[in-house]
């Protein structure tokens, strides 16, 4: 995870609930001027989770067996508490949507030590052909491998 120390981190997919999880520790190279989390981060945090979460269910072959490949169409962040350097977060994240071509993905960032969420966030991302740019329907196999969470579902 980009600002974070993954030594010891712990990942997982909760066993067919379609949640996946991730520790870490934030690392100094992200704290700001005002001595926390710059806001940015949370949005490459974003990504690199949906990454992992991916990889963690065969996706990345798949995807690149199908010449396909994810884009962001859209980010939504809330900032709802800082985080600071040395501080343990547990990033979840989980599919809630397939439309055609688009997939929402939301996120949860939480400090371990107190169990306070610090940010939510949601992705719209599109599925395009990996070599022409353009969205295409996502493949039916792609999609059997995620487990939708639907609203609410998510703690």
């Amino acid at each position: 995870m980009s600002g974070g120390n993954r030594d010891d981190a712990r990942q997982t997919d909760t066993a067919g609930q379609g949640i996946y999880r991730d520790e870490f520790t934030v690392s100094e190279d992200v704290i700001d001027g005002n001595g926390h989390v710059n806001n940015v981060t949370y949005v490459q945090w974003m990504q690199d989770v949906a990454i992992a979460h991916f990889a963690a269910v065969s996706g990345v072959d798949l995807m690149r067996d199908l010449d396909g490949a994810w884009v962001a169409r859209s980010h939504h962040i809330e900032y709802l508490s800082p985080a600071f350097a040395g501080d343990r977060i547990e990033a979840s994240t989980w599919i809630v949507s397939f439309r055609r071509v688009r997939s929402v993905r939301r996120y949860a960032f939480t400090r371990v030590s107190d169990g306070k969420t610090l940010a939510r966030g949601e992705t719209e991302w599109v599925f395009v052909n990996a070599e022409s740019g353009r969205p295409t329907a996502i493949p039916e196999t792609i999609r059997q491998i995620f487990t939708l969470v639907p609203e609410g579902c998510e703690s």
